[in-house]
């Protein structure tokens, strides 16, 4: 007797699912568990709010009295933990299934609510893992979109409420390559930067931000029998277009940003199906003049964008530095702007 060998494929999708299921359940109310602790404690503690040291006597105790019996999973500082967690996210409807309790402790340390959302909608949205949800607050996904765009447009975009509309809205600049591990004292070529991009595929689709896809390498163009070789192409089904990516290694020419031009043109005029938006360059450079950029390009363009690289995570202090750099820098452009009408 013949049988459908697909049953078996199936069931054992059905039996990976389930028990995938309960884990993810089992998770949630473990963090629903935490969640109940933590208001009791708030609540405990808000009755002896008289006694100022009332509150890390009352976390101490509780974890002399459950460490013992329950594990180090009850320890002063988890207790803490507990109870941060409730003050951070006191409606507890507004707990979400899909997120661990590994991803609620980074996301607890977050100061601004609106910080917080964003974070929350991307890892959902975009499946991340403890890991991945880590390294973007540490890259300051937030802050560098914030500083080329504005807090509602990010905020809707990350909840699924707006498609970008522009590419501005999920370019970075800079991005942060960390994850290559390349030193920043090693002298290397375009090619050895291309090569650890691909290498490092899926990071570097993080770090590029939503809705990217890997299209392909050294993508070759013919011209009337010249040949030129485009670094790297991508599409971004958010965006519906081509996202081009010319990689220098040395600072952002004139001539580097003429030749992405043409690039750009080329897949316009011969790649591009008519449904589809124009194509975005970016050159990603190690270093650029943004006066170069404006004045190599037309007035109001939106299709060139040259984004600095860096190989290394900025400490806090630099993240400050960069991010007001670049909105006393966007002031100044949008009052020049209203000078000019």
């Amino acid at each position: 007797m013949l049988i459908n060998q697909s049953i078996i494929t199936d069931i054992k999708a059905i039996i990976a699912q389930t028990r995938e299921n309960a884990v993810h359940a089992v998770d949630h109310q473990r963090i629903l568990m935490y969640w109940h602790i933590g208001k009791r404690i708030f609540e405990e503690e808000q009755e002896g709010k008289d006694r100022a040291d009332y509150g890390k006597y009352l976390t101490e105790y509780i974890a002399s009295e459950l460490e013992p019996e329950f594990g180090s999973g009850y320890s002063k500082r988890q207790i803490e933990l507990f109870r941060q967690f409730y003050r951070t996210f006191p409606i507890t409807n507004t707990l979400y299934s899909q997120l661990s309790w590994s991803q609620y402790k980074l996301l607890i340390r977050l100061d601004a609510t609106e910080q917080r959302e964003f974070y929350i909608a991307e890892t959902i949205k975009n499946n991340w893992t403890v890991r991945q949800l880590e390294r973007q607050i540490y890259s300051n996904l937030y802050e560098r979109l914030l500083v080329s765009n504005n807090k509602e447009s990010v905020l809707a975009v990350a909840k699924s409420e707006k498609q970008p509309s522009d590419a501005k809205e999920i370019i970075k600049d800079p991005m942060f390559l960390e994850f290559l591990g390349l030193k920043r004292e090693s002298s290397y070529y375009e090619q050895d930067l291309e090569t650890a991009i691909i290498t490092h595929l899926q990071e570097f689709l993080l770090e590029l931000g939503n809705g990217f896809s890997f299209v392909a390498r050294q993508k070759r163009i013919h011209l009337e029998g010249d040949e030129f070789f485009v670094d790297l192409v991508f599409y971004n089904r958010l965006l519906q277009c081509f996202v081009i990516i010319e990689i220098k290694t040395t600072k952002l020419t004139h001539q580097d940003i003429g030749q992405l031009q043409m690039y750009v043109n080329y897949y316009d005029r011969i790649e591009k199906l008519p449904q589809e938006n124009p194509t975005i360059g970016i050159l990603l450079c190690a270093s650029k003049n943004d006066a170069v950029v404006r004045f190599t390009l037309p007035e109001g363009q939106k299709q060139i964008f040259a984004s600095q690289y860096k190989l290394y995570l900025p400490t806090e202090q630099q993240l400050l530095d960069e991010v007001n750099k670049e909105l006393k820098s966007f002031e100044i452009n949008n009052d020049n702007r209203e000078l000019e009408k």
